[in-house]
């Protein structure tokens, strides 16, 4: 159920090093609400950037009140940014777009109307044409698949910045890490099923080059793919993930073991010969190992559920600035978490 809000939409915008887009995005995403007559607001997260991105953001909130800044103490990554825009967000429909003028505004009012009236908890776009590289067009479509066939939700551009959510399904989720690209994941194992897709417009980069990814992408990215397979489908009963595992093998390692002193008792009651004494075949010191990995995966899931009880976790990242923010809205911004 979309939430009674005072904003139809809060556009959430991380940002780092894009002083000469900001101008030209403000303008554009300014004639799209006024054209449709939206109520909204722009938050813009600059993720420590270096250049004069957050002084273009004070100039923005200064000629439109509508736009709103949030600078963070030093570069967190894109997660961060998303993760600490949306605590503010108190638009109906959350869209996020990166600022690079690769994503069109104009896109925005389909968006909205795919959550508001069409039901949808989350739109994603696809940039079915790409003006990228192909050094980075091919490894994007591997990418998808994999996560197409490792999650189930059938999306053709999961890392698409251009994004459309229903208020509580931002309020529902944490993003930390590099699991931006996963937030469709994320958000249906959190119960938001309605996942829907639009074909969107890819703009070519106008200014500078790509600040967010890199190759390292392509290395976090599956890493954290099973990162959040494993969170969502145990976080909260991690003893039934090592717990059973631990079982196994410690059944593995007993039985072995058991085989193996048995067939020697045996050898002796029927006066056979015995053959290799049992402490100089492998598989006795196989079925120690085993049944040792079994006892320490017990104690990992025991002291997972001990954790889950006693220490419920938050990703927090160090705010330094905020522009026409209400800084009410959330008081534990100052901790930050490890990473």
């Amino acid at each position: 159920m979309v939430p009674e809000l005072d904003l139809d939409i809060s556009v959430v915008i991380p940002l780092l090093d894009e002083e000469e887009s900001l101008p030209e995005l403000g303008k554009w995403i300014t004639q799209v609400m006024e054209k449709h007559k939206f109520s909204y607001e722009v938050i813009m997260v600059d993720d420590g950037s270096r250049d004069r991105s957050w002084e273009v953001i004070q100039e923005l909130a200064a000629e439109n009140p509508c736009f709103k800044g949030i600078k963070l103490n030093r570069n967190y990554g894109k997660s961060a940014a998303l993760n600490t825009g949306f605590k503010d967000a108190q638009g109906r429909v959350v869209i996020t777009m990166d600022a690079d003028l690769q994503d069109s505004p104009d896109e925005i009012p389909a968006l909205y109307k795919m959550i508001i009236e069409e039901k949808y908890d989350l739109v994603s776009g696809w940039k079915k044409v790409r003006h990228d590289p192909i050094s980075k067009t091919i490894p994007t479509k591997i990418y998808n698949a994999f996560t197409r066939w490792f999650s189930g939700i059938k999306l053709h551009d999961f890392n698409c910045g251009l994004k459309a959510y229903a208020n509580p399904v931002v309020k529902s989720i944490d993003v930390y890490g590099e699991m931006h690209r996963y937030i469709p994941v994320i958000a249906k194992a959190a119960g938001f099923k309605e996942i829907g897709e639009k074909v969107v417009k890819h703009q070519a980069r106008q200014y500078g080059t790509t600040k967010f990814g890199g190759l390292k992408r392509f290395i976090r990215g599956p890493l954290d793919l099973l990162s959040i397979t494993f969170v969502t489908r145990f976080r909260k009963r991690p003893m039934h993930f090592f717990g059973a595992w631990g079982i196994v093998f410690f059944l593995l390692g007993f039985l072995g073991a058991s085989w193996l002193i048995i067939d020697q008792f045996l050898a002796v009651y029927y006066g056979t010969e015995m053959g290799t004494p049992v402490t100089n075949r492998p598989l006795f010191y196989l079925s120690l190992l085993t049944i040792a990995i079994g006892v320490q995966l017990f104690l990992a899931g025991f002291l997972g559920e001990m954790m889950v009880v006693n220490s419920p976790q938050t990703h927090e990242y160090v705010v330094a600035q905020k522009i026409g923010i209400n800084t009410s809205i959330n008081s534990s911004e100052a901790s930050e978490s490890n990473q």
